[in-house]
């Protein structure tokens, strides 16, 4: 992947190469790709793996009465392209279905090269909520109680969209910008904040970041109890709010990729048993992906508040 064009933005605006230089210091000056500190999920022993997107460690201890046994993990990414590069990047998991609200998969599949048994992308016409921008937890739910039907000897992974941005039902302005209307703005709340153009205070944000979570939280517990087996909830990184970076310590807001603070590799690990194990087999042949427009995807990735 060509850099130069992220450096040159970089070099023009103070905060963008603060995070830059702090991105290199966290990959050693590019000799890593992603935390090799961090767990590998997918050789982990589960039948279901929940994904939420952007879910800290601590946010999920406060706020989350799930059963099972919760420990606190890293993981191997602050941005979902590159938990899907570090984690199933180039692999045979013809054993696994993925069923996601996230277009990343979709968006980056010729480079990360994975092969599943499914792929059940939920962000397309029929899980696309246009109201709120996003795919609601309920049809994520949904989607994969029906994969774990057609496909009853997989392991199934299940990417929900929240805590992630947009804020879902989020009715709060700020002044200096409006990020609960998308058409207000082509940049999400973190990328504002960060600018300092949105003035708003952190416990504010906290606020409708905690109510994203506790809008998944029932639904994720549905998934759990109907599924059965063995269930891990995780995430794939977490997020910044407001924090100091290291090793410049500027107030950092988001996810950005390649930055592995406490805030953004923390994430939980519960563990969920229910009933007897799945047995799993895998398929003799690999998932073609469906085509999907391209517009559509990137408009897609613009609700999600993923910047080019």
């Amino acid at each position: 992947m060509d850099a130069r064009p992220r450096l040159s933005r970089a070099l023009k605006n103070p905060i963008l190469f603060c995070r830059h230089a702090n991105r290199l210091y966290h990959r050693r000056l590019g000799l890593r790709s992603y935390n090799e500190d961090g767990i590998d999920p997918f050789a982990a022993d589960w039948d279901n793996l929940l994904v939420l997107d952007a879910c800290r460690y601590d946010m999920f201890e406060r706020r989350a009465d799930l059963p099972g046994r919760l420990r606190r993990v890293e993981s191997r990414a602050s941005t979902t392209v590159e938990f899907l590069r570090a984690n199933v990047g180039g692999r045979d998991l013809r054993d696994t279905v993925y069923v996601t609200a996230n277009p990343q998969l979709h968006q980056h599949r010729e480079s990360i090269e994975a092969q599943f048994a499914a792929v059940v992308d939920v962000w397309r016409a029929d899980g696309w909520d246009d109201e709120h921008g996003t795919v609601l937890p309920e049809t994520v739910t949904a989607a994969a109680l029906r994969a774990n039907e057609e496909h009853p000897d997989k392991r199934l992974v299940i990417h929900y969209m929240q805590p992630h941005y947009p804020f879902i039902g989020a009715d709060t302005r700020f002044a200096g910008g409006d990020f609960t209307d998308t058409e207000a703005s082509e940049e999400n709340v973190w990328v504002q904040l960060l600018q300092g153009r949105l003035d708003a205070d952190r416990e504010g944000i906290w606020e409708l970041y905690d109510a994203n979570l506790d809008r998944a939280l029932p639904h994720v517990e549905e998934a759990m109890e109907k599924l059965g087996g063995r269930t891990v909830v995780t995430a794939d990184h977490g997020n910044m709010v407001g924090e100091r970076a290291f090793p410049i310590p500027f107030r950092e807001w988001g996810h950005p990729r390649g930055v592995y603070t406490p805030e953004l590799v923390s994430v939980p690990w519960l563990v969920y048993e229910d009933g007897p194990r799945r047995k799993i087999r895998a398929s003799t042949a690999g998932h073609g992906e469906e085509s999907a427009d391209d517009d559509v995807v990137a408009e897609r990735l613009r609700d999600l508040g993923y910047a080019e």
